[in-house]
């Protein structure tokens, strides 16, 4: 089995003991080390394979100059630039198979930037004093990225900071041993759906999509899964996307921190991957579940989902406004795309009876986009719900019009 190689990313001026650590963990588990320099302030007792002169090079600036950039903000933010670039030209190259970053706030918020630069599957790991902090933004974090927590490491080099060191080279050297990389041997249907029992066309059209040759690969939107959707559909990876839970959208407009950042929906769309769409969950905003409900949305409707998430039911001007966002987003489509409108209802709770259930919201999201301007998007109705397997039967018509036309590929290009 091939030695994998980690990147190692951090501030060799201030963390040379725990760097030097780290690479004597990971070649102990049988990885090999390429060491990186982030730091500005002088030279380290590590010497590292990547200077910290050609990280700063790699973001079109010299190391004095980061220096006389302003602030330590500043600085980090031309080094977090050139050691993304660094990162992803190593891969691309395959100089390296996993990464391995830590710090503080500062190597923190460089790591995320570092491990954003890199594909979706490619091992990632970040030791970190704000591991899993509500300071992260979720729009900033990889979907697939790895943390662990850097206790008592803020200064020197602790039994306690030396566990969490050693836990992260081997999650890091394991992950890449163990890594398999998508291989896409069949055209892949990418779907989003928000968990199963709110959304579950996938049970009606996974058999389907199987038997026409199209793996089926379901993304939760609950903010990450979204981001990973967003991600391989922007680089060309799915044959056709069906995108029926765009809850994340509206997560976004009202400030929830379950989102999947402004640029939802535009992945395919601006690729030109065909898309079919549907409003699933969009009548609803998450917030944890152990928090209070959102002051902006007091004597709403609510559920709760678990102890984690709940859904408080928008009202119709933010109906009409997500229709109106809908719109514009699938107006920029540069590929095939079709609106299915299922005319009795967007998700499991919204039927009657059902905490959610809001006809009038419902029919307030359905007008506005009859006056919507689509662009060269298409629309249809369905008389059913989208749970019901005549809403999945009607979308696999559309999927099989465009097979059989050729829009969609069972060829990767």
């Amino acid at each position: 089995m091939k030695s994998p190689v980690i990147l190692i990313v951090g501030t060799v001026d201030t963390k040379s003991d725990e760097i030097d650590f780290m690479r004597e963990q990971v070649l102990a588990a049988g990885g090999q080390a390429l060491i990186m320099d982030v730091g500005v302030l002088a030279q380290g007792l590590v010497i590292p394979d990547i200077a910290n002169t050609d990280v700063a090079k790699a973001a079109g600036v010299t190391l004095q100059q980061v220096m006389d950039s302003g602030d330590e903000n500043s600085a980090m933010a031309l080094m977090a630039q050139g050691a993304s670039r660094l990162a992803a030209k190593l891969h691309r190259e395959g100089r390296m198979d996993g990464l391995l970053v830590l710090g503080g706030t500062m190597g923190t918020d460089l790591a995320l930037d570092v491990a954003s630069s890199l594909p979706l599957g490619v091992p990632k790991v970040v030791l970190s004093t704000v591991a899993f902090s509500p300071l992260l933004p979720p729009d900033r974090m990889p979907p697939d990225l790895m943390m662990v927590l850097w206790a008592g490491g803020l200064y020197g080099l602790n039994s306690l900071c030396q566990s969490a060191l050693a836990q992260a080279a081997g999650a890091a050297v394991g992950a890449c041993r163990v890594a398999r990389v998508p291989r896409f041997e069949r055209p892949v249907v990418g779907m989003t759906s928000l968990g199963s029992s709110c959304l579950r066309y996938m049970v009606h059209l996974k058999t389907e999509l199987d038997q026409r040759g199209f793996d089926l690969a379901v993304f939760h939107t609950t903010g990450m899964g979204g981001r990973a959707f967003e991600s391989l559909a922007a680089q060309g990876q799915f044959a056709c996307v069906m995108d029926f839970s765009l809850q994340e959208m509206v997560n976004q407009m009202g400030g929830s921190v379950v989102s999947a950042g402004p640029d939802r929906l535009m992945g395919a769309g601006l690729k030109g991957v065909p898309m079919i769409v549907a409003p699933g969950a969009t009548d609803l905003v998450d917030y944890p579940a152990w928090g209070a409900k959102p002051a902006r949305f007091a004597g709403r409707p609510s559920h709760d989902h678990n102890r984690l998430i709940a859904s408080v039911g928008i009202d119709v001007p933010m109906r009409r406004e997500f229709a109106r966002e809908l719109a514009r987003r699938l107006r920029q489509a540069q590929g095939p795309a079709h609106l299915v409108l299922p005319l009795q209802g967007i998700e499991e709770w919204d039927r009657p009876g059902a905490p959610l259930h809001d006809p009038a919201g419902l029919a307030a999201l359905f007008a506005e986009l009859d006056v919507c301007d689509l662009g060269a998007a298409k629309l249809s109705r369905v008389n059913a719900h989208i749970n019901d397997a005549a809403f999945a039967a009607h979308a696999l018509t559309v999927f099989d019009e465009w097979l059989a036309q050729g829009l969609i590929s069972k060829v990767r290009s």
